[in-house]
């Protein structure tokens, strides 16, 4: 059936007020070969059960992730989702539902965001978090922002050279138009893979507005985040954590106990599979001093006129919703069923549920890195890992092309993002590895040197 949203009689008027005969006269200008040239040559009709057998073959001749031995990870981790997940968010109320602008007529949307929320602080041991943050990369520069507001007199950004990639240029794009800012990297310690801290020293002064660390960082390494806030603090600045790995913060301490004044990250690892780069789910958290300077919008709980609890948003300092030049962003949309999705695994895991799933992980990357160093392939950096680490290898490139033809994805090369890693991949180890996995990547590896 096609779809024409025209009838004769309306082509027949437009083309009268043109003073043209036919369509075709509209495009005569365009050139005689180009117009040959464009038209679509469609093969005749098919039923649907056609077409779904050809789809189904066309998708058979690749190769998808499930024929891989899968060690890939950098910011987006690869963890089992519950079909429970998929089930309830599956549920028409969730998933064709927007963003509540009339807050009271959504009571199921508003009290997903704010169990969110609350989750969110517990994780992260902050007194408040928003919603709708895009992901981690864009969370950590309105957290940049929202320090800027936090301390407007403040001239210096110091983002961790360890710190990824695509954070660190998020940031720097998103503080382009800010001329007074003045974005600078510190430099990781060669041995531990973490800042180091005598420069951070160095640029502790006046000047510092605000140092964005994360937690673990680009290499799998565990900061010294604690000293990394004290030395921020005593210069009068607002210390950021960033962490991609949000399950890492089940046996991690938190970085609001750390001395985090605005912790954010990737919320990803909780119910959202990896999927074709998105989506993410970006989470910020902060004291409540701070919380009117937050961007995106918070949900809070009341009690309506018979007492019973409800739900609302409390602050929703966006662009739709109140003056442009008022808005503590310009985030425009809302990430709720992303948002639910994290909510329903964190409940279905439980404190106790999450910290050996988190326990799971350490286990297994700390096996796998005693396998591969029984072989000669030793980890790079010496600081603590939760389930990344950077390895390092004679030629990145082969290794990981011998081993994808043992059918191991190895890991990422990190040499296009740190030239002084040129020799080193870096490995991601989650529950969805098993013991064989583990041995087929060392044997490709070690074929590989």
């Amino acid at each position: 059936m096609r779809f024409i949203p025209h009838t004769e009689r309306e082509i027949d008027a437009m083309l009268a007020t043109l003073g043209a005969h036919s369509v075709e006269d509209l495009i005569a200008h365009v050139p005689a070969h180009l117009r040959q040239g464009a038209a679509i040559d469609l093969a005749p009709g098919l039923s649907e059960a056609e077409v779904a057998a050809e789809m189904a073959a066309l998708a058979a001749a690749n190769r998808g992730a499930h024929d891989f031995v899968s060690l890939l990870g950098a910011g987006y981790y690869r963890h089992y989702v519950p079909a429970a997940v998929r089930a309830i968010c599956a549920r028409a109320e969730f998933a064709t539902s927007y963003t509540p602008y009339q807050a009271e007529a959504s009571q199921g949307t508003t009290q997903a965001i704010f169990e969110f929320q609350t989750l969110i602080t517990q994780l992260t041991a902050t007194e408040v978090a928003n919603a709708s943050m895009y992901d981690g990369a864009s969370a950590a520069a309105e957290a940049v922002l929202m320090a800027h507001r936090l301390k407007p007199g403040r001239r210096v950004v110091a983002l961790a050279r360890a710190l990824w990639r695509d954070y660190r240029s998020t940031i720097r794009t998103y503080l382009s138009a800010l001329d007074e800012l003045e974005v600078i990297e510190l430099p990781f310690d060669a041995a531990g893979g973490v800042t180091d801290l005598a420069a951070l020293e160095r640029a502790a002064n006046d000047r510092l507005l605000c140092t964005v660390t994360g937690y673990p960082n680009a290499f799998g390494a565990i900061e010294p985040f604690q000293k990394i806030a004290a030395i921020t603090h005593r210069a009068g600045g607002v210390a950021i954590s960033a962490t991609a790995e949000a399950l890492s913060l089940a046996i991690l301490k938190p970085p609001g106990a750390l001395g985090a004044d605005i912790v954010v990250g990737e919320a990803q690892s909780f119910g959202l599979p990896v999927q074709f780069g998105g989506p993410g789910l970006g989470f910020m958290a902060s004291a409540m001093a701070n919380v009117r300077q937050m961007p995106g919008r918070l949900v809070g709980e009341t009690r309506d006129a018979q007492r019973r609890r409800a739900f609302t948003l409390t602050l929703a300092t966006r662009e739709q919703h109140i003056r442009r030049e008022r808005a503590t962003s310009n985030i425009c949309t809302n990430h709720s069923l992303c948002a639910l999705a994290a909510t329903v695994y964190l409940s279905l895991m439980g404190r106790r549920g999450l910290r050996d799933l988190a326990e799971r992980n350490v286990q297994l990357a700390h096996d796998c890195a005693s396998r591969l160093a029984s072989r000669g392939i030793r980890a790079r950096f010496a600081a603590p890992f939760f389930n990344e680490f950077a390895a390092t290898v004679r030629d990145p490139q082969a290794a990981l092309g011998a081993a994808e033809r043992n059918g191991v994805l190895a890991g990422v090369a990190l040499g296009s993002d740190y030239p002084e890693l040129k020799d080193s991949i870096l490995i991601s180890v989650t529950e969805m590895n098993s013991s064989r996995d583990l041995d087929r990547l060392s044997e490709s590896l070690a074929e590989a040197r």
